[in-house]
């Protein structure tokens, strides 16, 4: 580019006002200052830009040539920098999280809902996914911030903070009546029809590994998506589920499902968000951070 930008910016002032007095005080600067930038400009360009008139400034053949150019790169970074500023001012932006189903409905959905309903003009995105893949895409930076359970991988330049303790129980309908109010050993659940998320999901490797340093390996009849659907299949009495306290606890409290207990109790875990520290937050995201007490 040939001169100063700020002597285009210069030119697209006083074009636009057809005025070295009224582009001055547009520009808050001096009128020699804008006169000097205009005749600078025209000598790094080798031709006039402008001539006088009884009625102020007008362009040349070159100036307008050169004004319908600039005139449009001007505006544009005008729009660029409102734009910056109504993200800035909660009035434009957008958020991308990872959540799983379990994160979702028993931590984060009232936060959405309070956020929403303050600033309506950000755009939420929320990626469903297991634990696993949503942490993938916080470290490719698909997503502003995760929302996951415990436990899961270290994972480089994270910041990692405990949010709500959550208790994994395993659950079980009227078929298996026998058991209720029973303490049970770990190892009868070798013998049990049970029913699980699937093997790529935190829960699931969670409580796999815990059973396997107490001597204990499960094949559950029915591997599912879902908790929800777990629940539903345990309803039916088609086994014994293992899930996350919460998805199961209006049928507890209403006598449809009871919990089964063991001599020893699954340590409890939490939900955790996770951040990428190399990666700057910005407003819409650190807002509703803030909702939520973080």
């Amino acid at each position: 580019m040939t001169g100063s930008l700020e002597y285009y910016k210069v030119f697209y002032y006083t074009a636009k006002c057809g005025s070295v007095t009224k582009a001055a005080a547009e520009l808050n600067i001096s009128q020699p200052a804008v006169s000097q930038a205009l005749k600078q400009l025209e000598q790094s360009l080798d031709t006039e830009l402008f001539y006088r008139a009884s009625k102020g400034m007008h362009l040349t053949a070159e100036g307008e040539l050169l004004f319908s150019y600039v005139k449009n790169g001007y505006e544009q970074i005008e729009m660029g920098v409102q734009k910056v500023r109504q993200m800035q001012n909660m009035e434009l932006g957008e958020i991308r999280i990872g959540a799983s189903d379990m994160t979702l409905q028993f931590y984060l959905l009232p936060y959405l809902e309070k956020f929403h309903e303050q600033y309506p003009a950000i755009k939420v995105y929320v990626t469903n996914a297991p634990t696993p893949r949503t942490l993938e895409g916080l470290k490719e930076n698909r997503i502003d911030f995760a929302v996951v359970s415990s436990p899961f991988p270290e994972m480089k330049d994270a910041e990692v903070i405990p949010v709500r303790e959550i208790e994994d129980v395993f659950v079980a309908g009227r078929r298996f009546i026998s058991f209720k109010n029973k303490t049970l050993d770990f190892k009868e659940l070798e013998k049990l029809p049970l029913i699980c998320l699937e093997k790529d999901t935190s829960t699931r490797r969670y409580v796999d590994d815990f059973l396997a340093r107490n001597g204990v390996s499960i094949q559950p009849e029915f591997e599912l998506a879902t908790s929800d659907m777990i629940v539903q299949f345990v309803r039916r009495n088609l086994g014994i589920g293992c899930v996350v306290k919460d998805f199961a606890r209006e049928a507890v409290e209403s006598g449809q499902l009871f919990e089964l207990r063991f001599n020893r109790m699954l340590p409890k875990r939490q939900f955790c968000v996770v951040r990428n520290t190399k990666v700057p937050m910005h407003t819409a995201a650190k807002m509703l951070l803030k909702i939520m007490g973080l």
